[in-house]
């Protein structure tokens, strides 16, 4: 495993209906945090953690994601003309970060669905899956532990997160037993979108996995599930269950998530990462609380 170069897996095949009408021709991906799509932020991350390899699962009119990762000569030679070195450098930065791939998912049938389309770009290798609706601040590196724990174990690893027991359907929820010697836990269960009284925690899972590629043949035979779309989660409980293998490991997240995949909570997560920037933060703290006087 330690010799296997890891590669990363983006789903961004999704409609983004949530935003309408915003992302009825953009994707939701590309919407903007700050001054950054949201995607991009998620393929720093990638990056960050050593993977210089990424596949990105799109869907019909998400043309704009691969054309925002390839470059703009005509951009970069305005840029340069005017010495705008600043913003070229931030231009080009966003071709330079991996070598990025792009495979259509057709018909949306799933998480699990979107990971199979993988299948061929990723090989026999262990590979991550990056969700772009979570994302998790560069100064709490969660992705380097998960990608050091399966090192160590083989297992699949998920991160998981304590949320409010109340908003526990809206996520996958996992069943844990305790890992002597290390802060991971075993997952021995995993549900997805339970109802607050069937869940076995309030251990959420957040859009980070660390997978080895056993997980294809499992996908392939996995039925449609909840929602009846080929659920990622079902192929996880699989592994979790079975006899003799290296299981499911979670690791537990208590950093700085920001959720994008709500209108509130994106909001949120501009605010954020917007009040720490030093570029911006000095302007906008004072006028937020000016602000929430007022309120």
């Amino acid at each position: 495993m330690a010799d296997q170069k890891i590669k990363a897996v983006i789903p961004a095949a999704g409609l983004g209906t949530r935003f309408l009408p915003a992302t009825k021709a953009m994707p939701k991906e590309m919407l903007p945090v700050v001054d950054k799509p949201a995607i991009q932020y998620v393929v720093e991350e990638a990056a960050d953690a050593g993977i210089d390899d990424i596949l990105v699962i799109i869907g019909r009119n998400k043309n704009a994601i691969s054309n925002h990762f390839d470059s703009v000569p005509e951009l970069e030679v305005k840029l340069t003309e005017k010495g705008d070195t600043g913003r070229l450098a931030r231009v080009m930065k966003s071709s330079d970060l991996a070598d990025i791939h792009f495979v259509r998912q057709g018909e949306p049938k799933g998480l699990g669905h979107a990971v199979l389309r993988a299948k061929t770009h990723v090989g026999d290798s262990s590979f991550a899956v990056l969700l772009g609706d979570d994302l998790i601040d560069e100064r709490d590196p969660l992705l380097t532990e998960m990608i050091a724990e399966h090192e160590r174990t083989g297992a699949a690893v998920i991160a998981l997160m304590e949320v409010d027991p109340a908003s526990i359907h809206m996520y996958g929820a996992a069943a844990v037993e305790p890992i002597a010697g290390s802060d991971a836990v075993r997952v021995t269960g995993l549900v997805e979108k339970p109802a607050q009284e069937d869940a076995p925690s309030n251990l959420a899972i957040i859009g980070r996995y660390v997978l080895p590629a056993a997980v294809f043949e499992i996908l392939e035979r996995t039925e449609p599930g909840k929602g009846g779309e080929i659920q990622l989660t079902d192929a996880l409980q699989e592994l979790a269950t079975a006899a003799g293998g290296p299981g499911v490991v979670g690791v537990i997240f208590r950093g700085r998530r920001y959720d994008t995949g709500d209108r509130v909570d994106y909001i949120k997560a501009i605010v954020q990462l917007a009040t720490d920037r030093d570029d911006l933060g000095p302007d906008l703290r004072p006028w937020l609380k000016e602000f929430a006087e007022r309120l």
